[in-house]
C-alpha cells in the first residue's frame, strides 16, 4: 500500500517550485507509447534517445543489451535517466515478451519494407516503438514479431537518419498525437504518486537517513 504520509513528509524537504514542477511534468507523462532500443552500439545514441523520451513525455524506455552490454552514457543523458524508467533486457525475446504481456503492439521503425509513413500512423492502441542498431537496423526477430512498420518520409539523397535523430522525430510526433487525442493516455493516479515518491527520493540528499528518522518517530 502506498504511504501517503511518508510522501507528504519527504516533500517537506522540497521547495514549492520543485513540487509544482514534478506535478506539471507528470501531467504530461504517458505510458500509452513506449520506446524500445535494440542493441544500439554508440553510447551517445542510447543516451540521446532516453533524453528525448524525457523531453517529450514518454515515461518508459526498454533497452536490449544483448551484444554490446550496458551502453548508457550518463553524461550525455544529462540526468534524464533519473526521470525516465529504464528497463533493461539481456535479449530481444524477453523484451518483446514483456511488452506484449503489458498490452503493447510492436512497431518496428525501418526505412524499408511497406512501412507506414509517420504522419499516417496513429497509436490507437498502446504501442512500443522499436529502434535498432546504427548500421544493421532491427533484428529479424523484431521484424517478424512486429505488428506494424513505421518510417519517416524523406525527400533527399540520404536514405536514413542517425538513430537518435529518427527517434527524436518519431517520439515527438507520436507523443503529441496522443496528447491531442481523446485516448486515456495519462498516468494513473497511483502511478503519479509512485513517480512523485521516486523523484522526491532522488532529489533529497541522504534520503535513506531521513526515512529512518521518520520511521522511528
Amino acid at each position: 500500500m502506498f504511504n501517503d504520509d511518508l510522501l507528504t513528509y519527504l516533500e517537506g524537504y522540497l521547495t514549492e517550485e520543485r513540487k509544482k514542477r514534478f506535478l506539471d511534468v507528470l501531467k504530461q507523462r504517458t505510458r500509452h507509447i513506449t520506446v524500445a532500443i535494440e542493441d544500439v552500439y554508440q553510447l551517445h545514441n542510447t543516451s540521446a534517445i532516453i533524453r528525448s523520451c524525457d523531453v517529450f513525455g514518454v515515461q518508459d524506455v526498454h533497452v536490449v543489451e544483448d551484444r554490446f552490454g550496458k551502453r548508457l552514457d550518463k553524461n550525455i543523458a544529462m540526468g534524464a535517466e533519473q526521470w525516465v524508467d529504464v528497463r533493461r533486457y539481456k535479449n530481444t525475446t524477453d523484451c518483446i515478451s514483456q511488452l506484449k504481456s503489458d498490452g503493447y503492439q510492436i512497431i518496428a521503425t525501418t526505412p524499408h519494407n511497406d512501412s507506414m509513413f509517420l504522419h499516417e500512423f496513429f497509436p490507437e492502441n498502446k504501442s512500443a516503438i522499436f529502434f535498432g542498431t546504427e548500421k544493421e537496423g532491427l533484428s529479424e526477430e523484431v521484424m517478424q514479431q512486429a505488428d506494424s512498420f513505421l518510417k519517416i518520409p524523406m525527400v533527399g539523397f540520404s536514405e536514413s537518419l542517425n538513430v537518435s535523430v529518427s527517434a527524436a522525430i518519431i517520439i515527438q510526433q507520436l507523443a503529441q498525437k496522443v496528447r491531442d487525442s481523446n485516448l486515456d493516455w495519462q498516468l494513473t493516479d497511483i502511478e503519479i504518486l509512485e513517480k512523485r515518491m521516486d523523484w522526491t527520493n532522488k532529489s533529497i540528499k541522504d534520503v535513506s537517513g531521513i526515512i529512518k528518522r521518520y520511521l522511528i518517530e
